[in-house]
Formats: C-alpha cells, sequence, structure tokens
C-alpha cells in the first residue's frame, strides 16, 4: 500500500535558505564581530591620544628651554651670543627632541618701540630632507633694544595617520614643527 503522506525531500534551494536562516539566528563569534568592529576605533583613540601626548611633552619642553635660555642670555651669561650657542643650550635642555641640534632653527630680531611692528612671515624650520637651514635674522641686538626671539623644532610624528599636528608647519618629509616665541629686553 502507498502512504499518500510521505515526505518529500526538500530542494536544494529550500535546504539553503534553511542553512542561511540558521546562520543569521546563530549567535556564534558575535563577541568576535563586536571586537573585529570595535578595535579600529579603540586602537585610534589610543594612538591619537598617544601622539598628542608626546606634542605637547615636546612643545612644553621647547618653551621651558627656550626660556630658560633667554633669562640666561638676558642676564649676560652668554658674552657673545651666536645661533649655533643658543641652539646648543636650548637643546640641552630639551630631552624630548629626537636629533634636535640638526632639526632646530632660531631667529633673533629687534622690535621697534615706536612701532611695534612685529614680523609678518611665518617661522621657518629645517628642511632635514636637504639639511638645508632656512635663511633667517639673527641679530643680538644693543643694550635696552627689545628682542624677539622664535625657535622652530622638526620632530616627526609617531603615529602620523591619526591628523594630530595637521594645521602644524610640515617640512618635506612630513615632520611637524613646533615654534617657540619668546621676548626680551638686552640688558645694558
Amino acid at each position: 500500500m502507498i502512504h499518500q503522506h510521505e515526505h518529500a525531500k526538500p530542494s536544494a534551494l529550500q535546504r539553503f535558505r534553511a542553512r542561511i536562516l540558521r546562520t543569521i539566528r546563530a549567535e556564534d563569534g558575535v563577541a568576535s564581530l563586536e571586537f573585529v568592529l570595535a578595535i579600529p576605533v579603540i586602537l585610534a583613540v589610543f594612538m591619537a591620544s598617544m601622539e598628542s601626548g608626546v606634542l605637547m611633552t615636546r612643545f612644553i619642553m621647547l618653551e621651558q628651554s627656550v626660556d630658560v635660555v633667554m633669562r640666561k642670555l638676558r642676564l649676560g651669561q652668554y658674552p657673545n651670543p651666536d645661533s649655533d650657542l643658543l641652539k646648543e643650550e636650548i637643546c640641552k635642555h630639551t630631552v624630548i627632541m629626537n636629533s634636535c641640534r640638526e632639526a632646530i632653527s632660531i631667529e633673533m630680531m629687534p622690535i621697534s618701540t615706536t612701532s611695534w611692528a612685529m614680523p609678518t612671515n611665518s617661522m621657518g624650520c629645517v628642511d632635514r630632507e636637504n639639511n638645508v637651514q632656512p635663511a633667517l635674522t639673527f641679530d643680538p641686538g644693543a643694550a635696552h633694544e627689545v628682542m624677539l626671539v622664535r625657535v622652530c623644532v622638526a620632530q616627526d610624528a609617531l603615529f602620523p595617520t591619526t591628523g594630530i599636528g595637521l594645521k602644524l608647519p610640515k617640512d618635506s618629509q612630513g615632520g611637524y614643527g613646533l615654534v617657540a616665541v619668546s621676548a626680551f629686553v638686552n640688558e645694558p
């Protein structure tokens, strides 16, 4: 006797649909998917935090070093200051700078106390790729003159893809330029 209720075999399309639905409903691997989606964001935040911390530390160390050296200069501890001496002294006080002596440029000029005209050009940094120092003014000034000092140190980013420091001056190798500015009055 033939049974009318024989089970018909599911077609290949029905088996495929059933497998897809089981896969969609399965919760295996959900945690690894969340991890794969979240880890790039976490790493980007970590790298940006590290980069901004190093950038700020370098900038603070440069500012502090320029202040110390300018105080010594103002007090006459450097009798015949020249650009190389001030670069050496600034680099001696900046501990965290990479290759500071090769990457630093310094500009010193008197400021007129009648017009108080400040320089309108941006500070030039060293071109480390071609080892070229920018043409900058270095005039130690005379007694009672107000002096403006600008210092630029080119440094490479730890993580250049984070975008930290995008607005800072860049050299041909992609390093950012940290610029510190100071002013003082030459003592008689």
